[in-house]
């Protein structure tokens, strides 16, 4: 990662965590009286192979011991009407200001994967992750519909597993690798600028 292209995001994380502070507390309060504890959900990513972190969102589901793997249409049924609201609007990831402070992720940057992607596609991933994982990016303006669509016909953790890693992990890295290769503050800035436009079309 560039100095340049750090700097802007610890700028960035910094003033939207001034500005966003009393949102987040509301909302805080707000899943604690809906819903109770825990209030977050920290799960591994990897930053890059090998290189696992904790990410940070605001809890939107059910609490199951065992849980893993991405989210399909078997864990739709977990989902409280609460984090259905918070999903709609992307604010269960607010707390991910604090992982791009830290240093885990960038605002722009492919999507941080689950380890058992990482393992079973080392040498992919190994490019990919060569650019910080990030809060969104082409991958997630281009492809996370098509995504969503693709899995929410899952019925089952095996099947979710078997589509996303057949469908999903390569289309989405021939996206994350077209932005390694193109990637400037100015592509960054588009791509922030697009996400923000699509959060103001959605629809929940």
């Amino acid at each position: 990662m560039s100095g340049r292209k750090r700097l802007l995001d610890l700028v960035l994380a910094s003033v939207l965590a001034v500005i966003l502070m009393p949102l987040l507390a509301g909302l805080l309060v707000w899943l604690a009286l809906r819903q109770g504890r825990p209030l977050f959900h920290v799960a591994e990513r990897m930053q890059g192979v090998g290189r696992p972190f904790w990410l940070w969102k605001l809890r939107t589901m059910t609490v199951v011991k065992a849980d893993c793997g991405v989210s399909g249409g078997d864990k739709a049924a977990r989902i409280t009407p609460t984090g259905r609201w918070l999903r709609a609007r992307r604010l269960d990831e607010l707390p991910q200001l604090w992982n791009i402070l830290r240093g885990d992720l960038s605002f722009v940057g492919p999507r941080p994967p689950l380890r058992q992607y990482v393992e079973r596609h080392p040498a992919l991933y190994a490019r990919v992750l060569q650019s910080r994982p990030g809060v969104t990016g082409l991958a997630t303006l281009v492809y996370h519909r098509h995504e969503a669509w693709l899995l929410a016909r899952c019925t089952t953790a095996a099947e979710t597993d078997a589509v996303y890693g057949r469908n999903c992990v390569p289309r989405k890295a021939r996206l994350d690798l077209i932005y390694q290769r193109h990637q400037s503050l100015c592509f960054d800035l588009a791509l922030l600028l697009g996400t923000a436009a699509t959060l103001l079309r959605r629809r929940p």
